[in-house]
């Protein structure tokens, strides 16, 4: 049967976009990511900024485990890696107990940028759940991380 033959209502069987929760995560996701730009300017992108932050708390960890603490994949956090390296945020360098290991750390430079992100990161945060009251703002990240 041709695709204009087709009843839409037989295919879709009753599903709807806008009742699906991946179009709303979605929808929250850009809102987010446009704030974030707003705020931050276009100095670090999400993922940049979230692997400065962990490497502020950690100091200095194999690629591998960094990835792992930003829930970035191998490819995108080697890009983000070798990005922030260019700009001098942070180094790497072989692991000296296993040389097939990268290790990265943060550089002074690197600190600096975090402390001038930490202040617009917190209102990124805070103007992305404002239309919640700080209850449903502790539910969803509740829920969130239960679903993460």
């Amino acid at each position: 049967m041709s695709a204009e033959a087709m009843d839409p209502g037989s295919v879709l069987c009753g599903y709807r976009l806008e009742d699906q929760v991946g179009f709303y995560l979605r929808r929250a996701g850009q809102r987010h990511a446009a704030i974030f730009a707003g705020q931050m300017g276009g100095d670090l992108t999400p993922t940049q900024w979230a692997a400065l932050v962990k490497l502020a708390e950690l100091h200095s960890v194999s690629q591998n485990l960094l990835g792992r603490e930003t829930a970035m994949d191998a490819a995108t956090i080697k890009g983000v890696v070798d990005r922030l390296g260019r700009r001098g945020l942070v180094a790497t360098a072989p692991d000296p107990d296993d040389g097939r290991r990268m290790l990265v750390s943060i550089t002074p430079e690197g600190l600096a940028a975090v402390g001038r992100g930490v202040a617009p990161a917190t209102a990124i945060t805070a103007e992305t759940l404002e239309p919640l009251d700080p209850g449903e703002q502790r539910n969803l990240l509740d829920l969130l991380r239960r679903i993460a």
